[in-house]
């Protein structure tokens, strides 16, 4: 089997080389999915939620994942789909910045896992493009540029009024004073710098009207390039990306055509006809694929 880079961090090298094949995933699975790899010519990544469950994110799987991260929002019955509303910034805006407040501080010290590593590893070999549905930042924390990756729900690192007008803005150095006792942000609030009105996630929200964006739309032209620029034995590997909402799948199905699709999901790894399903966790399936690479 031909191979692939390693990362070059000599700690993560001796873990792949250790790593055993994830329970339930069967042998045969792995080195198709491997042989599609160092087959390939360019690689699409393509994330959902699930790729960070193992750096520690919570699971917002169903209405009791989410209660058990927000037990705050269980008390008043809010589900995830009713929380991530911006609704939230007009008529409550201590609570809606408790929430997310609560997440962008969340995302900006957690530590993405080995498998982060093992993809920037591979995408430097080729022509790469990360796509994600995630919010998190994580991609970039792990040292993917930023014009190699396109968040299609925007990201909690950057900030917008709440009308949608005057552009985005970063929320670094932004920090939000949440009262735990009552899952409150105290005042005072973000806001935007340049004009004082109110501040809200650059984020896509459900019934969201007023997402600003024009930094969406500048990572997907750069993905649109891409994807238009590649060769003719592409690989798309899909990391956690469920059913409930399947924008990341559908796109990984419509991007893999004439190419691979690895599909890595702990619970719907089922995929179209020619998918390589491997019903297991990211981190440990990218070792194991790095194990087969190496």
């Amino acid at each position: 089997m031909p191979t692939l880079p390693l990362p070059a961090d000599p700690a993560l090298q001796a873990q792949i080389a250790a790593a055993p094949d994830p329970v339930g995933v069967p042998p045969a699975a792995l080195d198709a999915a491997a042989s599609a790899l160092a087959d390939a010519d360019s690689l699409l990544i393509t994330m959902g939620a699930g790729m960070g469950v193992d750096s520690g994110l919570p699971d917002f799987r169903g209405p009791e994942g989410f209660w058990r991260a927000y037990p705050a929002l269980a008390a008043l019955g809010l589900r995830f789909e009713e929380a991530a509303n911006p609704r939230w910034f007009y008529e409550d805006p201590t609570l809606a910045w408790a929430f997310y407040g609560h997440r962008m501080h969340l995302y900006r010290d957690t530590v993405p896992h080995v498998g982060f590593g093992i993809l920037r590893a591979w995408a430097a070999s080729r022509p790469s493009f990360v796509f994600t549905s995630n919010v998190d930042g994580q991609a970039q924390r792990a040292g993917f540029a930023a014009d190699q990756v396109y968040e299609v729900h925007g990201s909690i690192h950057w900030l917008q009024r709440l009308d949608g007008e005057g552009g985005v803005l970063s929320a670094d150095g932004v920090v939000v004073d949440i009262d735990p006792a009552r899952f409150r942000a105290r005042e005072p609030l973000p806001t935007c710098p340049r004009t004082g009105a109110r501040a809200r996630p650059n984020i896509l929200m459900f019934g969201d009207a007023d997402w600003e964006q024009s930094r969406a739309a500048a990572a997907h032209d750069r993905y649109q390039r891409f994807l238009g620029a590649r060769g003719r034995r592409p690989a798309v590997i899909e990391l956690g990306a469920g059913t409930a909402i399947p924008t990341v799948r559908w796109e990984s199905a419509r991007a893999s055509a004439g190419g691979s699709l690895i599909r890595v999901n702990v619970r719907e790894a089922q995929g179209p006809p020619g998918c390589i399903s491997l019903p297991g966790g990211a981190a440990a399936t990218l070792l194991a694929l790095a194990r087969r690479l190496a």
